[in-house]
């Protein structure tokens, strides 16, 4: 199964309307169900809910053979701690899909090949075709390393060298 999130602020129906028409012209392609959060639209070819608990998107998400999504962080990490092959498009504030493009800066932080990336919707279309079908996708850990939390520790406490040379947190 396909899962695809949107996430529950502000529709995005040019992801989901690229994976419904995606789905309708691919009838041998795998079962996709979508969170499709508040939206007008309704998808004919895909399963689907507006919204859903966060328990729910998780075990939609750990069932799932890929997730397809925005470019939300909580997302991305989450599917990256899962191990899951991500196929993400970013909102753009232009088209009335967010309130800023910090998606475009979040994507261009994580396009290093730990997910894939579509930029519009012909992209997505394309990159569906091809969806884990790559080499299985990095897996991250759900607690950052000890050696950064002691770093982080001693920079709050004014021990850490970069913390006595520009000041901070005295």
């Amino acid at each position: 199964m396909i899962f695809v999130t949107v996430g529950t602020q502000l529709p995005f129906d040019r992801l989901v309307a690229a994976v419904d028409g995606w789905a309708g012209s691919h009838p041998s392609r795998p079962r996709v169900f979508a969170q499709i959060g508040p939206s007008d639209l309704q998808p004919a070819n895909i399963g689907y809910a507006q919204f859903m608990p966060p328990e729910e998107c998780l075990r939609h998400m750990r069932e799932a053979t890929a997730i397809v999504a925005h470019a939300g962080i909580g997302t991305i990490l989450t599917g990256l701690e899962m191990g899951k092959p991500l196929l993400v498009m970013p909102r753009k504030a232009s088209l009335g899909e967010h309130r800023s493009d910090h998606q475009m800066a979040t994507v261009s932080r994580f396009a290093t090949g730990a997910i894939d990336v579509a930029a519009d919707e012909t992209e997505l279309v394309e990159r569906l075709d091809k969806l884990g079908n790559n080499a299985e996708p990095p897996r991250i850990s759900s607690s950052a390393p000890p050696e950064f939390l002691e770093k982080l520790a001693a920079c709050i406490r004014g021990e850490h060298e970069l913390t006595s040379r520009i000041g901070v947190l005295r």
